[in-house]
């Protein structure tokens, strides 16, 4: 059961105190599943109440570690300057308290496709896995997801969860979500249901939600009109140019469900534009639930994903291979968030 604390306290200590070994210490404070809840949260507090810290550099000297994880963005469009997606902002800090709560740090910066950037983290020891975030074109994105599994390097991304995934893959349920969506839409009396989003293999995600979306009218006994599918990328001009395309070609709906919350926005500035009034006239759901959705007139629907979820699972997965372990693909569920966009 350890010795008795004395002096620094080191993990012995807390192994002491705690009544189990030092490798269930050890263990324990870098979130390994293997020790149980209840004993990882008494480990967890006699840290807390000792003060204790990991001595990162012993530790990586005796597992050839850096204990960092490398977070890498995908550079996408945006109407500031940071060129990261808004949404990706809010798994930025979940993923970073996930990171932190398993004793690891976090080396963010943006996937250089060019280059090979993989060379760059764990394969000169600066990381010792990726977790990666945003892809844009996928059929092209997927070669290099190849080139890190043939390179072994740990490696785990957000993305649509299939049965063909390249690696582990956590994602949301864009199916079920796009059928929430669309079944929410059709209780709300709505039949002509536009998709602005580019819903083919490119986007993997988009085309998950364009799918469930045409499920839900299925049931209803309505059939999907392929007119009024728009594609759009990820950005608010998109969605505005995808909407005025169907305004312009005189289609008629009478609801959008829209990829994201950029494109939602972006058509909801067409649809005012055409003197169309939301949602008397047409009722819009958004995809993602960034902040700035609350904050358009009238307030956005949309659909919120399970960022808090997604940076446990996305750590747990990557850790899981850095242990030597097998890691599955999950996907996670997520809710719909009714505003005035779609009527009270």
């Amino acid at each position: 059961m350890g010795r008795a604390p004395t002096g620094k306290p080191t993990s012995f200590d807390i192994a002491y105190l705690a009544g189990v070994s030092q490798p269930t210490v050890s263990r324990a404070l870098r979130g390994d599943k293997s020790v149980s809840q209840a004993t990882r949260e008494k480990i967890e507090k006699i840290a807390r109440e000792l003060n204790y810290t990991v001595d990162k550099n012993a530790s990586s000297l005796r597992t050839q570690r850096s204990n960092t994880i490398a977070l890498l963005f995908f550079e996408d469009p945006t109407s500031d300057e940071s060129m990261i997606n808004p949404f990706f902002l809010a798994m930025l800090g979940s993923i970073t308290r996930a990171a932190g709560r398993r004793g690891l740090d976090l080396l963010i910066s943006f996937q250089q496709m060019e280059d090979d950037w993989h060379t760059q983290y764990q394969d000169s020891h600066r990381a010792d896995g990726l977790i990666l975030l945003g892809y844009g074109d996928y059929t092209l994105y997927e070669e290099r997801l190849q080139q890190l599994a043939r390179q072994g390097t740990h490696f785990v991304r957000w993305g649509s969860v299939r049965d063909d995934n390249i690696g582990a893959t956590i994602g949301s349920d864009n199916f079920g979500a796009g059928r929430m969506a669309g079944e929410h839409l059709l209780e709300r009396g709505r039949k002509r249901i536009a998709f602005l989003g580019q819903a083919d293999e490119h986007y993997p995600e988009f085309a998950g939600r364009y799918a469930g979306l045409c499920a839900a009218l299925g049931s209803a006994g309505i059939e999907p009109d392929p007119a009024l599918q728009a594609n759009a990328l990820t950005g608010e001009e998109e969605g505005h140019t995808a909407m005025r395309a169907l305004i312009d070609a005189g289609a008629r709906f009478d609801a959008v469900f829209a990829a994201s919350d950029l494109i939602a926005m972006g058509a909801m500035r067409a649809l005012a534009e055409s003197g169309r009034i939301v949602p008397d006239e047409v009722a819009v759901v958004g995809f993602d639930n960034i902040p700035a959705a609350a904050l358009t007139t009238p307030p956005l629907t949309t659909v919120m994903q399970d960022t808090r979820g997604a940076g446990d699972a996305l750590l747990e997965a990557l850790v899981e291979q850095i242990d030597g372990k097998d890691a599955a693909s999950r996907t996670l569920p997520a809710k719909l968030v009714t505003r005035a966009s779609t009527g009270n």
